[in-house]
């Protein structure tokens, strides 16, 4: 699995630990930025992690800002994408079970680091279980248009 991840500086130390624990776990991690906890504009960074997953340049994504809210909001405006802000296990697990979210936010100035990793390990581990749930996720590809 090949994961994109992205963070304006508000979310840079954390996307740096989020980053760490992928690499750890094995999984192969494509670093979008920012580089640096100087301020830029977290619309930038959930642009560009979306567009990469929409081409398949990676499996899926991960964005952090300071509340995971504005970059989250970016990342949505991509088509193809849904991007989940998560601050709890169950709702990850829910991401991906009922939503195929194929993108998750977290909030690095809301979050602890050991609640935004079990999250991210959750996340990660959770498969789309189709189904009834297929139907729905349709639904919201077709108000893409």
């Amino acid at each position: 699995m090949k994961i994109g991840i992205g963070s304006d500086h508000g979310g840079y130390e954390l996307k740096e630990v989020v980053k760490d624990y992928l690499e750890k776990q094995g999984i192969d991690v494509v670093d979008y930025g920012t580089n640096s906890k100087d301020s830029v504009d977290y619309p930038d960074y959930g642009k560009s992690v979306a567009e990469a997953v929409v081409s398949k340049e990676v499996d899926r994504g991960i964005v952090i800002c300071g509340t995971g809210i504005g970059i989250s909001i970016a990342a949505n405006k991509v088509k193809g994408i849904r991007c989940a802000l998560c601050g709890d296990t169950y709702s990850a697990r829910m991401s991906r079970e009922h939503n195929d979210a194929n993108m998750l936010s977290l909030g690095a100035r809301v979050l602890g680091v050991d609640l935004a990793l079990e999250i991210v390990g959750t996340w990660l581990k959770s498969e789309f279980q189709g189904g009834r749930h297929e139907k729905r996720v349709n639904k919201i590809s077709d108000i893409e248009g």
